[in-house]
Parts: structure tokens; sequence; C-alpha cells
């Protein structure tokens, strides 16, 4: 395997993961990139920039990283907050009335950020083309009652959290959650990361595709198979697994350039990994001379808001204000680590106490929601170097 990139003296055993994810784990096109205490120390990309086989992963290759950019898109309400923008214990509907219809009356701010929010579905699911219009998520959440009472349970919002996060942002700050992404974070910090791709930058992400796990791949000690409870939601059309995911209906073509111009901050960023170990860099640290999160803010991004079963994923997760925090269904670097994976592979994270910042992209999608092989070698890895 070809391997391209650098990798600073102590951080060979990271590179050595990387390799073994194309001999043993099936990759195809992936990047994977590590910061310490604000310098990058890992920097490598190898494969294909298509998961079909097609051109070399390059310098620049970027592709769209799924859930992960809810892990970027968290940081808008809570530099809002910061910015003293934003109530993260006010009403939605002080921002946005209209949402207060349904029963929705007293959902928080910080239960969008926790997954509390109770509006993890849709009665009437929407097309890609409603999807991506700006206004037809915004409208349904509006009317949609909760599945639960609000506050008082928590279930990942996989597609819901799109339009809960534009529309609040849009309401707060008269900006798309794209826009202000660019302005205010990525440009600032100097990152190739996009909610809603430019058409000048599409020429730099590769395609996608679901690929399966290699019969003789090595899973480092995860179980690779889902527990029954788990399938069985995801076979159940009723269920509020398969109805999460389901917001969206007919999924989208992630390689369609119209889905990617468009901005949905639950799923369609796009991303190198060097960005996203950058940007979660910025949130414990400065980074030449930025820094996104005062301490006050890191604490509310890491500290526990929603924990136990989740009303959608089935297993336990544990979520702060907007990240996914350390546990068995997304294992990071330690107790106090935050971030966000993606469906099918991709993960970006920091851990304050270690200093370090990853991020991981592949054009290879599995079928795992969080703690996938590759992606957990490569922070195996990362802790035996730190």
């Amino acid at each position: 395997m070809d391997v391209q990139g650098t990798v600073a003296e102590g951080f060979e055993p990271v590179r050595d993961a990387f390799v073994r994810n194309f001999e043993q784990r099936g990759e195809r096109g992936a990047a994977v990139a590590v910061y310490k205490h604000g310098v990058k120390v890992v920097d490598l990309w190898a494969g294909t920039r298509d998961v079909d086989g097609t051109g070399p992963w390059a310098v620049d290759t970027a592709q769209v990283v799924r859930s992960a950019t809810k892990g970027v898109a968290a940081a808008v309400p809570l530099l809002l907050h910061q910015r003293g923008q934003l109530d993260l214990d006010g009403p939605v509907g002080t921002y946005w009335p209209e949402f207060k219809a349904a029963g929705k009356e007293r959902v928080l701010v910080r239960h969008l950020l926790s997954h509390r929010a109770g509006v993890p579905v849709l009665d009437r699911p929407l097309t890609p083309a409603q999807a991506a219009d700006g206004t037809s998520g915004a409208l349904a959440l509006a009317a949609q009652a909760p599945a639960w009472e609000p506050g008082t349970d928590h279930g990942y919002h996989a597609q819901t959290y799109s339009w809960l996060l534009a529309e609040l942002v849009r309401r707060v700050t008269g900006r798309s959650i794209g826009r202000w992404v660019a302005e205010e974070i990525a440009r600032p910090l100097g990152l190739d990361f996009w909610i809603g791709l430019p058409a000048d930058e599409a020429h730099r992400v590769g395609r996608l595709g679901p690929v399966e796990e290699p019969p003789t791949a090595v899973g480092g000690g995860l179980k690779l198979r889902p527990k029954r409870s788990v399938s069985e939601a995801y076979r159940d059309p009723e269920s509020l697994t398969r109805r999460a995911v389901g917001a969206l209906d007919p999924l989208p073509d992630e390689n369609d350039p119209v889905y990617r111009a468009a901005e949905l901050p639950a799923s369609n960023g796009i991303s190198t990994a060097r960005a996203l170990a950058r940007f979660y860099a910025a949130t414990i640290g400065e980074v030449d001379g930025h820094r996104l999160f005062a301490p006050a803010t890191l604490t509310l991004a890491r500290t526990e808001e929603s924990a136990g079963p989740d009303r959608v994923l089935v297993v336990g997760t544990r979520f702060g204000l907007g990240y996914m925090l350390h546990g068995p269904a997304s294992p990071l670097l330690g107790r106090g680590s935050f971030g966000h994976p993606g469906r099918g592979g991709s993960l970006g994270f920091a851990d304050p106490e270690s200093g370090i910042a990853l991020g991981y992209v592949t054009n290879s999608m599995r079928k795992g929601v969080t703690a996938d092989p590759r992606a957990q070698a490569l922070v195996a890895a990362v802790r035996s170097a730190s």
C-alpha cells in the first residue's frame, strides 16, 4: 500500500494501523489526521479517491462524512451561546415561535443538542428535494408532535437534527448554518469543510459507496455483528429506529451534486481528515492562534446530558451538548473525549486531557452506525502512541 503523508516521531503506530486497514479491513480510500496540543502529528492518505477505484486519493481529497457533520454543526449554537446570542436553557419557541405547536412548547435549546427533543421522526417523511429546499424541513418539524415528552428521555435525531439546527441558527443569526460555518469556523481556521459544497470545490470530492466487511477482517476485539434487538429495530418499519432513518424517503444519492450542495448539518458535510482534526484541535486549545471554545463552552460540550438506552439507536449512548461522549457505543480516546462518528466509517473527536484531536474520513461505507473497526483501530493506535 502506497501511503502518502507524514507521521511525527512516536506516532508510527498510527501509520501501521492505517496500512492494516487496507490490508485486513477492506479499506478502499481514506485519510487520517491527528493533532496534539495544536500541532499536526499525523497526516496520511492512501487508496483511491472513489470507492470503485477511480483515481488516486490526493492530498486535498474530501469526502461526505455523514453524521460526523453533526460535531462541527453543534459548535454553532455553542459559539452563539458563548457570544451571548443564544440561551441554551431557553425554549426553542422563543427563537422559532412556530415550533411551539403540537406539544413542543417546553422543548429547550439544550434538548435539541442532546437528542432529548422527542422529534427524531416525521409522520410524513421528506423527499430529498424537500430536505434540501431550506423550508420544508422546518415546516414539517414545527407541525410534528413529539414521540415522547420532550426532555424526559433521549433518542438519536439522525435526520431531523438537520432541520432543527439549521432553522434555529437561521432564526438567531439570519444566516444559513452552512454560511455561518464557512464564515465563522472554516475560514478563520483554514478548514476544507463545507455544509453545502461550493461548485468550484466539487472536483475534489470522491465518490463513496457501501462495502462489505471482508471475511478475514480483523476487528480489534470489537463485536462486528449488531445485537439482535438492534437488527430487529432496523427491520421493523414502525420502530423509531426505522422511522428516524426514514425521515428522508427515499434516501438520497450522496454522490449527487445537488445533494452535496444542500445544507444538511446532520448528514452531508464534506471534509478532509485534516479539517476534522484541526476543527477539534481548535475546540480544546489554540491552533495557529485560533481557538473556538472557551473553557466553559468546552465543559458544556462534554458534560453528560443524555445517557442510557437510546430510543432510536437501541443501544446505550452518551451525549453532551451536540457531541457523542466516550462509551461502549462510541469508544473514543478516554472518558473525557467528545466528538461524533459518521454512519459507515468517518470519525472526528477531541480529548482535552491528552490534547489529541483526530479526523478520519473514508469512501468505503460499512453498515455500522458507530464504532467502525477501521476508525477504532486508528484510535487504539493513537492511544498507544500518545
